[in-house]
C-alpha cells in the first residue's frame, strides 16, 4: 500500500477467494529460502512453483503427491515449536495434475486449496461412443488424476498416532480424479481412494470438492465436528463414509450419487449427525445408510433412486429424526446401466428403519414403477417397512404410487410402532401384535 492508494490492502483482500492465496497479498513460496525475505514468514505454498527439498525433477506436472508431501515435510521443519504451529496453506491452481505418490497428511491446521471442482460426467463419456465432436472430455478446474503407481490405494491419507487428536484440515475446492474403471468402465470398482482420514479427528472440513471415478472418494473415521459441505461427489463406488464412530458433524448442501455397488452416504456409530440439504441421485445401492446411528437428523433432503432400500440401516439406531424428505423410486432408465441392481427387492421397503425411538414423519414417498419391473413378481412394494425395534414413530407421511403399494409393514419383531396418518387401512400391514394405528383418512 502507498499513500496515493490507501485502498490497495483492502482490494487484495477482496480479491482474494476469486483468484487463490497468491492474491491475498501473501507470497507464496516457491523454496524454503523465500521465507528469509519476508518481514513475517508466509506459510502459503503454490504447487506450481514449490521447488522440491531433494529432487528438483520432482514437479506438481510429475507428481503432486510428491511435492505435496515435500511441502508438508517444510511445514513440520518450519513449525517445531509445539506452543507456535498455526498449519499452512498449500495451493492447487486450475490445471492437470498426476498423482503418482500418495500424500500423507500427519499435521493440523493444513488447507489444501484449488480453484474449482472440475466435476464433469465420466459415464456417459465412457458410455457414449464417439466423442471427437464434444466440447471436453475431461474433469476441469484444479483437476488431480490419481493414479497411485506407488501401490498405495488413497491420493490423500490423513493419519497420526498420539495426542492430540489431528484438527481442523480443509480440503477445499479442487477435483479428485480416478479417470477410469478398466476394464469395465461401468464397474465403479478401482481400488482407488479419494480421501482417507484414518484416526479420530476435529473439526475437519471437506467442502466445494469435485470427486469422481473413484472406488471410495470420501472415508472419514471416528470423526468430530466434521463438516462435508457444498461438494460433487458421483460416479464413485462410494461417496461419503462416515465409519467407526463420531459426533456433531455434518453432510449438508452435497450433490452426492454412488454406483450400485456402495453407498451415497454412510453413517456408522454416529451421535448428533446432521444430514440436510442433500441431492441425493441414483444409482447407490442405498442412498443413504445408518448402522448404529443415534439422535441424529435426516432433513430435507432430495433422494431419487433405483432400487429399493434408498435409506437403509442395521444395527441398532436410536432417536433419529428422518423428517420433510422427498423420496423418489423409479426403475433404472439407461440401457447401459438397467444389467445392474442392488440385489433387493421391492418388498424391502423404499425405507428400511432398524432400531428404537426414531421418528419418521411429513416425508413424502412417490413410486413409479411398472408392475412388469416389480420384484418378486405381483407382489405389492412396501414403501417404509419398519424391520426391527421398539417405539418407532411414523406420522404425517405422504404416498403417491402408480400401482397398488403397502404404505407401512410392521414386521413381527417390532414393538410399540406408532402409524399414524400414514397410511390407509388397505396400505398398512403388521406382523406384529404390540402397534398403534390410525388410517390416514
Amino acid at each position: 500500500m502507498t499513500e496515493k492508494d490507501p485502498g490497495l490492502t483492502r482490494r487484495l483482500l477482496l480479491r482474494a477467494p476469486a483468484v487463490g492465496v497468491a492474491a491475498a497479498g501473501v507470497a507464496v513460496l516457491s523454496n524454503p529460502s523465500a521465507a528469509s525475505a519476508q518481514a513475517g514468514p508466509s506459510m502459503a505454498y503454490d504447487v506450481t512453483t514449490w521447488v522440491h527439498s531433494t529432487n528438483a525433477a520432482i514437479t506438481c506436472f510429475t507428481d503432486i503427491g510428491a511435492l505435496i508431501n515435500d511441502i508438508i515435510a517444510d511445514i513440520k521443519k518450519r513449525q517445531p515449536n509445539q506452543s507456535s504451529k498455526p498449519g499452512a496453506v498449500i495451493y492447487i491452481p486450475p490445471g492437470d495434475y498426476p498423482l503418482k505418490t500418495r500424500v500423507t497428511v500427519d499435521v493440523s491446521y493444513l488447507t489444501i486449496r484449488g480453484d474449482g471442482h472440475g466435476f464433469t460426467s465420466s459415464s456417459i463419456r465412457y458410455n457414449a461412443g464417439d466423442t471427437s465432436a464434444w466440447h471436453e472430455i475431461w474433469p476441469g478446474g484444479s483437476r488431480i488424476r490419481v493414479e497411485n503407481t506407488d501401490g498405495k490405494s488413497e491420493a490423500f491419507l490423513v493419519s497420526r498416532s498420539g495426542d492430540p487428536r489431528l484438527s481442523s484440515v480443509v480440503f477445499d475446492n479442487f477435483c479428485l480424479d480416478g479417470i477410469s474403471f478398466t476394464p469395465n468402465q461401468n464397474s465403479y470398482a478401482n481400488g482407488k481412494v479419494g480421501i482417507r482420514v484414518d484416526t479420530a479427528n476435529d473439526a475437519f472440513r471437506v467442502e466445494r470438492m469435485g470427486f469422481v471415478y473413484l472406488e471410495r472418494a470420501l472415508v472419514i473415521r471416528d470423526a468430530d465436528a466434521l463438516s462435508v459441505h457444498g461438494n460433487f461427489i458421483a460416479e464413485c463406488g462410494n461417496c461419503v463414509e462416515l465409519i467407526g464412530s463420531g459426533q456433531a458433524s455434518k453432510v449438508t448442501d452435497n450433490h452426492v450419487g454412488a454406483g450400485y455397488i456402495g453407498y451415497s452416504i454412510f453413517a456408522e456409530g454416529h451421535q448428533g449427525l446432521l444430514i440436510a440439504g442433500n441431492n441425493i441421485f441414483p444409482r447407490g445401492k442405498s442412498l443413504v445408510h445408518l448402522r448404529n446411528t443415534s439422535r441424529s437428523s435426516i432433513t430435507g433432503n432430495r433422494l431419487h433412486g433405483f432400487y429399493p432400500g434408498m435409506f437403509d440401516s442395521d444395527g441398532v439406531n436410536k432417536e433419529n429424526l428422518v423428517s420433510g424428505n422427498h423420496f423418489r423410486r423409479e426403475p433404472e432408465p439407461w440401457a447401459p446401466m438397467q444389467p445392474y441392481d442392488n440385489g433387493k427387492d421391492d418388498l424391502y421397503g423404499v425405507m428400511h428403519l432398524c432400531g428404537d425411538g426414531n421418528m419418521v414423519t411429513g416425508n413424502l414417498f412417490a413410486y413409479d414403477v411398472a408392475p412388469a419391473k416389480i420384484k418378486p413378481a405381483g407382489a405389492k412394494p412396501t414403501m417404509i417397512l419398519v424391520a426391527t425395534g421398539s417405539n418407532n414413530h411414523v406420522s404425517n407421511n405422504s404416498m403417491a404410487s402408480n400401482v397398488a403399494a403397502n404404505a407401512v409393514v410392521l414386521d413381527a419383531s417390532t414393538r410399540g410402532t406408532k402409524v399414524i396418518d400414514s397410511a390407509t387401512a388397505s396400505q398398512f400391514v403388521t406382523y406384529a401384535t404390540d402397534y398403534a394405528f390410525r388410517a390416514t383418512p
